[in-house]
């Protein structure tokens, strides 16, 4: 009997301890020792101690994320989506002899930036937009993410052993997981087109409703009129308008996440400017403690950097308050040890 009870006890132990383990498993294996991993692991243990004083219920462990040059490269030159137009306007057989003339001037803003760095116009976010919109207008929703798909598989330029479909910074990648076994949600809060990003982070299982971007009219195949005067049929598909609703920067991620979370999120990770306002409103959380983290490009190495913007935004991104993720001293890799940065090819 002794040894029936024994033998009970030490496997309740067994259990016990194992599941205790389970939250302790080594998640950042691409990460060097750095103050900014150490914050985030010491915020994510405070939140989720029960005992704790800060302790965050699992409903309100909100994460916002930014995009480009958060968790996906903005590989040289610039965004994917900038590169996505370029080509949609000025090499696409199927597309380039049809753009307006408007579409035209922005693709070709993007290519003279690029080839002989001319200065992008002012305001250049919302000129890409209002092409953009024009740019990818009648195609179905289904059609549309096949194209970015079928895109996204073309060798980067600049690198060599990887495709735009995995240009992810693979120590972010870490964060999600380290996130999930936390029972956090996060979000992609992006500028760049909601479906293009639905594209890109599909492989990363990352489901289409924890998705915010920038915005375009919808409408059905058939339908000549508002959405509410008419009656959408079951053999109609949804298809894209050249009218935007939103670029998704600044304060406008700030309006996204209250509209489509309804919660002030309690982390929130970015890399630039455009995302100070999400980290702001992150910090506002009167109710739980936050944490916000910016990742400075300070990489020329195994990325393309500007070493002297990076130096100055990690000093703005300290004294606004924010934890610096460097790229350079705080991940072991970027993209993976088979990727290699070559020079950039002009076609």
């Amino acid at each position: 009997m002794k040894k029936r009870i024994l033998f009970i006890l030490f496997s309740l132990f067994t259990i016990i301890s194992l599941a205790s383990c389970t939250n302790k498993k080594n998640y950042f294996k691409l990460w060097n020792d750095c103050n900014s991993l150490n914050v985030l692991k010491d915020y994510v243990a405070d939140v989720t101690n029960k005992k704790s004083k800060n302790y965050i219920p699992v409903e309100d462990r909100i994460a916002t994320f930014d995009m480009d040059g958060t968790f996906v490269g903005e590989l040289y030159p610039t965004y994917f989506e900038y590169n996505l137009l370029e080509y949609r306007v000025l090499d696409d057989p199927t597309y380039k002899d049809k753009a307006p003339a408007d579409v035209v001037e922005t693709a070709t803003n993007i290519r003279e930036f690029v080839r002989n760095n001319v200065a992008l116009p002012d305001h250049f976010d919302m000129k890409h937009a209002y092409a953009a919109a024009k740019a990818y207008s009648g195609m179905t929703l289904k059609e549309f993410d096949t194209y970015v798909k079928d895109y996204a598989r073309k060798d980067v330029n600049g690198f060599e052993g990887m495709t735009y479909a995995e240009s992810f910074y693979k120590p972010m990648l870490e964060v999600f997981k380290f996130l999930e076994a936390y029972d956090f949600t996060y979000y992609v809060v992006s500028g760049s087109d909601r479906f293009i990003c639905r594209a890109l982070v599909d492989s990363l299982g990352i489901e289409p409703n924890r998705v915010i971007g920038m915005d375009v009219v919808l409408k059905s195949t058939e339908q000549d009129t508002d959405g509410v005067s008419y009656t959408m049929k079951s053999n109609e598909k949804l298809i894209r308008t050249d009218e935007l609703i939103i670029k998704n920067l600044k304060t406008n991620k700030v309006k996204q996440i209250a509209q489509e979370i309804g919660k002030v999120p309690v982390l929130s990770f970015g890399n630039s400017g455009g995302d100070s306002a999400m980290h702001n409103y992150c910090m506002s959380n009167e109710k739980y403690k936050t944490a916000t983290f910016m990742l400075v490009a300070d990489d020329a190495e195994d990325d393309y950097a500007n070493l002297d913007k990076a130096a100055k935004l990690k000093d703005e991104w300290i004294k606004s308050g924010y934890n610096v993720i460097s790229m350079k001293d705080d991940f072991k890799t970027i993209y993976g040890d088979k990727v290699k940065k070559t020079k950039f090819v002009f076609n």
